[in-house]
């Protein structure tokens, strides 16, 4: 379904990051321990902490990873590509919570480290979106869109994941990579032209360029 008007939505970079389960909080900096808040983000309730951690791969490490606030049920390590190619991990495109399978890495802390079986991620770009303003265009949690950005290096970025509901505020997330191959900057607008019927969600490029 195409918009008659595109809807114009701010861009959020978001650069590598993690969220850690309150376990994981105590090993790395001390029993009792909690994150110190050090700017809210858009997002209500989330925030940007004091605390940064190094992560290390099979190859190398990534000093001064922000940790993100509030704590999780299980920690989660997002990256982009680059990042991954430095830590020697070949991380899948997930979206956020979907963990199962993915690669682990270390976590250093200035109290200990943790042993991550599982957890890092690329994540899945996507739409924060209040539930009144997704009803208003037809989304509901999960849908996906179609995104456009008409920048020097314009881009069309499909298969966007919507998360909405009533703790969120509008904003598209996508990582570093991403933004920077288009000169894309947080802050910057970007355009919902579409909304994606299911099945054309799951249609793999490469199939709609052999068939036209």
């Amino acid at each position: 379904m195409k918009y008659n008007v595109p809807v114009q939505v701010p861009v959020g970079v978001s650069n590598r990051h993690i969220h850690l389960s309150q376990a994981d909080v105590e090993a790395l900096f001390g029993a009792g321990y909690s994150l110190t808040e050090m700017k809210p983000l858009k997002q209500p309730g989330q925030y940007a902490c004091k605390e940064v951690l190094i992560v290390a791969g099979a190859k190398g490490v990534i000093p001064n990873v922000r940790v993100l606030g509030p704590t999780r049920k299980q920690t989660q390590v997002e990256v982009s590509r680059s990042d991954a190619f430095v830590l020697g991990l070949q991380p899948p495109v997930r979206d956020s919570g979907d963990l199962a399978g993915s690669p682990g890495c270390v976590l250093i802390g200035p109290k200990g480290s943790v042993i991550l079986k599982e957890g890092v991620i690329l994540a899945s770009r996507h739409l924060h979106i209040h539930s009144t303003e997704a009803e208003a265009l037809n989304l509901k949690d999960k849908d996906r869109i179609t995104v456009a950005f008409g920048g020097e290096r314009s881009v069309v970025f499909q298969n966007v994941l919507v998360r909405a509901g009533d703790a969120m505020a509008l904003e598209f997330h996508l990582d570093t990579d991403e933004a920077n191959a288009c000169l894309l900057k947080s802050g910057e607008m970007a355009y919902i032209i579409e909304k994606c019927e299911p099945e054309a969600a799951e249609v793999p490029v490469a199939t709609v360029f052999a068939a036209s």
